[in-house]
């Protein structure tokens, strides 16, 4: 529903508020063991997410169809009160020419009967489907969800106690909040590619000075005596300055350009694998987080450098710009990539046998 000029704004709100939660819950996993000396803090730290989950349910109550979805099942003048509504708009001539937009996409879209065998047979939907399952799979395999979920484990291994260890995971969601200022700044201003690319760099560069840093005072053993505290402070840094760089590129961009780059009538379909890929690769990589720390120790942090500059080098080869352009117009980008312009040819057609 974003204006295209501003749909990186408004896009990377929803990633803001990602990092929030985030923040929040970091935030009431320190104060609740101060508050709660019994043991039994955890059962309020994980008892609170019926909080927001109870908001969620309430306000989703109130939340308006969007003019796409109106269209879709044939409600017109529903459709445009909407868009005049969120456009800000007091005259129907004032978003006419987008209202037409959306109802020629519409209409096209319903010619669409199946939209899972579009995008998973139809030729000139190879590009939307390689970033369906690439970008939310790179993503995830960045490790920064390692960083999010056991900051406080990977912490406590670098010399700091467990409160100390809680609190730094509390430094790391401040960062992710503020970074993610950058991004909503950045996005429409400085284009995709270029945050994807200066994020990927960063990342790289700081994740390998993670592994070089516990690497050499830890080694394979994983046991240090008399760590000094500037030295687990050094690592803390490095691993900040990670996040920032995720959450002004990988984290809210690894959403905003899957939702901008799908034509009406696959993006349904093609946003329900982009979802399903991102939960899937979160699952795996939670589950086998322990695991392999145990096995590759401060290896793990080289095993995701390696795919983030694989992703950074995908990006710059494949991935073009969509700053400014229209949802409705977004297709023209594929078919001026030096690349997926191969694809983007209309597929012959079937001879047609007249049988006498």
């Amino acid at each position: 529903m974003a204006p295209y000029k501003r749909r990186g704004f408004f896009n990377i709100v929803f990633q803001l508020s990602i990092t929030i939660g985030i923040l929040c819950a970091n935030l009431v996993n320190y104060v609740t063991p101060i508050l709660m000396k019994n043991g039994q803090a955890w059962r309020v730290s994980l008892g609170g997410a019926c909080v927001p989950a109870a908001f969620i349910f309430i306000s989703a109550l109130f939340l308006p169809n969007t003019p796409n979805s109106l269209l879709e099942k044939g409600q017109e003048q529903e459709a445009k009160a909407i868009l005049k509504r969120i456009r800000g708009a007091t005259q129907d001539h004032q978003i006419e020419n987008e209202f037409q937009d959306l109802i020629k996409a519409s209409d096209e879209a319903k010619q669409v009967e199946d939209p899972w065998r579009k995008l998973l047979r139809t030729r000139k939907y190879r590009p939307h489907l390689v970033m369906a399952v690439l970008i939310p799979a790179l993503q995830q395999l960045t490790g920064i969800n390692v960083v999010m979920f056991y900051a406080p484990v990977l912490f406590q291994s670098i010399g700091f106690k467990d409160d100390a260890s809680l609190l730094s995971a509390v430094v790391t969601g401040i960062v992710n909040v503020l970074a993610t200022f950058v991004s909503m700044y950045g996005t429409d201003k400085w284009g995709r590619r270029t945050l994807f690319l200066e994020g990927g760099l960063q990342m790289l560069i700081f994740q390998t000075l993670v592994a070089v840093f516990i690497g050499w005072k830890f080694g394979t053993t994983g046991i240090v005596n008399n760590l000094p505290s500037w030295y687990a402070v050094l690592v803390v840094l490095c691993i900040c300055i990670f996040v920032a760089g995720f959450a002004w590129s990988w984290g809210p961009l690894g959403w905003l350009v899957p939702s901008e780059i799908f034509p009406l009538e696959i993006r349904s379909a093609a946003q329900s694998v982009v979802a399903a890929v991102n939960m899937l690769f979160t699952f795996a990589i939670a589950q086998l987080f322990l695991p392999m720390l145990c096995v590759l120790k401060f290896g793990l942090f080289i095993f995701f450098a390696f795919f983030v500059a694989v992703m950074t080098v995908f990006i710059y080869f494949f991935l073009p710009e969509t700053k400014n352009i229209p949802i409705e117009e977004m297709s023209q980008i594929w078919r001026n990539h030096w690349f997926w312009k191969r694809y983007m040819t209309e597929e012959p057609s079937k001879p047609c046998i007249a049988i006498v």
